[in-house]
């Protein structure tokens, strides 16, 4: 629908308004309502300026000014709950929320020019719009406690109900928040998106807890305008989709702002003082189309389309005014020209605003990190008398040589009683203690506030760790195999990776990701437990990912992933390899030569590992095996045999797959001339490309060759070791290399 049609429509519309009894500014707009005349004026102004804004996205894009179309034309019904709301209450908004953004604005003491602003510098992409600094056009302020969304597909209500739940762990056991004790949040969302697995994740993740018992405060908030897109809701759909145990169902014509206003009051009571969740139906309409290029007459009769123009609830909004007596239709289209005006003005002032200018400068936010601070602070220990409590006077330095995962599970004990925002969370993690043993002892030692046990579903997993970290935790959720990433990749890669990015740093989910890796479990569980496929984590921007294969190197490391998410805001994904956990020996049964002592706090700083720091073993000058994860192993295993024959040979363990060690990889390159990378995942798009595109990038000039798992799935009992990299294969290519 063009924009001259809905704004001709809106003048003529309340030019033939009547005007009814009058009353008074402080009375109800209407019978039987609790929305008053006075509050009534001031949301019609905030929904007026939302439409404006909408008009002045078109007219930018045609002046080749402005760069988002998608507007909150017809959904402006959501300033009621707004208005029902607290400044303080974590808002995470659907990209049609305008009014609901300016209302907010409003109530935190703002003139609303600074919130038609704000969204006018995001339109024009300039570089001091207030939130993603022209990287993306957002509803989002650190000062309104509006966390910015970039999805379109209700990827952040798994975030939204983390966010709910870190506020009542802040409530149960006074851990730090972000949020006021008392706060509720609230998250927007359209129709079609109820259907998108990451919003049916939410839902049932709110169901569940309230099902257990548990608290949590979250208003689920549906601007059902009954298509998505071009594809229809079908009429009760949402409905359907919303009634489930534990969840209190309301339901208001989102283009009568009295029904809004009064539905959006209850819902938040009910959330509020239940500390539960509840969802709240607002029927909307979509005017002007789902964006600036569609053309809705493709797709809807003309007949649906003045349906929706006939609901305009701008134009509702100022019947409740004309009928209460409080304003005339003359005052209210002089305040329109005069609004449009000031807002169309405002917009060609935000075109002269500076824009991002280069690479360095739009890559800023992506992971900023501060490699001396996280050195400070990965040292830190709790005092001797709290570890002495922790560890029941039985301190791991003390212990004899561990393995991997019980080097993992002592450094996370060692942190757990140095950070008290942290907390250990996942599948099976807390009575049992995960699958392998790692977080054995963890909950009777820390209590089930801090280590506990998660529904199996990896996006709420990971849900309630985006939500913990942006609330001011420290979060450290397991995912129980490689392979089960990839069920909720987008938690990480379109929620997690992004917030500093699209929030130049003002909103941060630290948090560390531990996920039991790669394969060599002799064949055990098929491919989805042994999985050998990192390529989908190396490419998001600023992702950490550790690889540690020796127990001392995984202490060591995870206290580094774990200051640089508190200090930085860093998301890392820990990758520990299962097929290591409980290795003992390197090259004889009872060797003992994969067993680590635990290093005392005293010796934390002297050994701390910085993000994209390598190890090498060895002092072979004939050919530098690169490799890392069980890699490392077989490697040094392969290395031995080598250096029998004649062969000098070192090995470096990467340890960090992003970002790659390139300044370690580089000068055992150099030393030797002859590169090996022996990579455990796959030919295609493994580990092994990216190292080899970094040595040609560098100018290496000496020979590279790899080595590598098939481009197969793993499957069961012996058949894997078909398809995975072998010491042998090691080995032959190494003498291959050679010569």
């Amino acid at each position: 629908m063009a924009r001259d049609t809905v704004e001709t429509h809106f003048t003529q519309a309340v030019a033939t308004l009547k005007a009814g009894p009058l009353r008074e500014p402080g009375q109800p707009v209407r019978e039987g309502v609790a929305l008053t005349g006075e509050q009534c004026r001031q949301l019609f102004r905030r929904q007026l300026d939302s439409r404006l804004l909408d008009i002045a996205a078109r007219w930018l894009r045609e002046q080749d000014e402005g760069f988002y179309t998608i507007g909150s034309a017809g959904h402006e019904g959501n300033a009621a709950v707004a208005a029902a709301l607290r400044p303080g209450d974590p808002a995470l908004l659907h990209y049609r929320s305008g009014a609901f953004y300016l209302t907010r604005s409003e109530q935190a003491g703002r003139l609303p020019e600074q919130g038609i602003r704000d969204v006018l510098l995001g339109l024009t992409a300039a570089a001091d719009e207030p939130i993603a600094g022209g990287r993306h056009k957002v509803f989002g302020h650190p000062q309104l406690a509006v966390i910015p969304q970039t999805s379109t597909i209700a990827s952040h209500l798994p975030r939204a109900v983390g966010v709910a739940f870190a506020i009542e762990r802040g409530r149960a056991v006074g851990a730090r928040s972000a949020w006021p004790e008392d706060a509720i949040a609230v998250c927007s969302f359209g129709d079609a998106t109820v259907n998108h697995a990451s919003a049916l994740s939410g839902f049932n993740t709110a169901s569940y807890a309230t099902f257990q018992g548990q608290s949590l405060p979250i208003l689920f908030v549906c601007e059902d305008n009954g298509i998505g897109i071009s594809v229809r809701t079908p009429k009760g759909w949402v409905e359907a989709a919303a009634r489930r145990p534990g969840i209190e169902y309301f339901a208001a014509d989102g283009c009568d702002l009295a029904d809004a206003y009064d539905a959006a009051v209850r819902a938040v009571r009910h959330v509020r003082d239940n500390r539960a969740p509840a969802f709240l139906h607002l029927s909307t309409v979509r005017l002007m189309g789902h964006a600036g290029s569609d053309v809705e007459s493709a797709y809807r009769t003309q007949r649906e389309i003045r349906s929706d123009l006939d609901r305009d609830p701008l134009v509702r909004t100022a019947a409740l005014l004309v009928e209460a007596g409080l304003d005339t239709p003359d005052e209210l289209l002089k305040m329109y020209e005069s609004a449009r005006e000031h807002v169309l003005r405002i917009a060609l002032e935000t075109t002269r605003s500076p824009r991002l200018g280069s690479a360095k400068e739009i890559m800023e936010p992506i992971a900023p990190r501060r490699p001396e601070l996280i050195a400070k602070i990965s040292p830190m220990a709790a005092t001797a008398a709290a570890r002495e409590k922790a560890f029941a006077g039985a301190l791991p330095e003390h212990d004899k040589p561990m393995t991997l995962a019980q080097s993992i599970n002592r450094t996370l004990a060692d942190a757990l009683a140095v950070y008290p925002e942290m907390t250990v969370f996942g599948e099976d993690v807390a009575k049992k203690g995960g699958v392998y043993g790692v977080t054995r002892g963890l909950q009777k030692r820390f209590g089930a506030g801090r280590v506990f046990d998660t529904l199996l579903d990896e996006q709420a997993v990971l849900g309630l760790a985006l939500g913990a970290g942006v609330s001011g935790q420290l979060p450290v959720p397991e995912i129980q195999y490689l392979a089960y990433l990839h069920n909720a990749l987008d938690q990480i890669r379109g929620e997690g990776a992004t917030m500093q990015f699209f929030s130049r740093g003002a909103y941060r989910n630290p948090m560390v990701v531990r996920v039991a890796s790669y394969a060599y479990q002799k064949g055990f569980g098929g491919h989805f437990h042994n999985d050998n496929s990192v390529s989908a984590l190396r490419d998001i921007p600023g992702l950490v990912i550790a690889s540690p294969s020796r127990p001392d190197d995984a202490a060591a490391m995870l206290r580094t992933c774990l200051a640089a998410a508190g200090t930085c805001g860093s998301v890392c994904v820990f990758l520990e390899p299962i097929a290591l956990y409980h290795t003992r020996d390197l090259f004889d049964e009872g060797d003992g030569g994969w067993l680590a002592s635990y290093v005392p706090p005293s010796r934390w700083a002297e050994t701390h590992v910085p993000i994209g720091r390598a190890r090498s073993y060895g002092d072979g000058r004939d050919l530098t095996i690169v490799t890392f994860g069980n890699g490392l192993r077989m490697s040094l295993r392969s290395a031995v045999r080598l250096t029998q024959e004649g062969y000098g040979v070192r090995v470096l363990d990467l340890r960090w797959l992003a970002p790659l060690p390139m300044e370690d990889l580089l000068r055992a390159a150099e030393l030797t001339g002859n590169v090996l990378i022996a990579d455990e995942t796959r030919h295609t798009g493994g580990v092994s490309e990216g190292i080899v595109a970094e040595l040609a990038d560098a100018g290496f000039s000496g020979r590279v060759a790899r080595v590598t798992s098939a481009d197969s799935f793993i499957p069961l009992g012996g058949a894997a070791d078909h398809v995975l990299l072998s010491e042998a294969e090691i080995e032959q290519a190494a003498r291959k290399l050679l010569g």
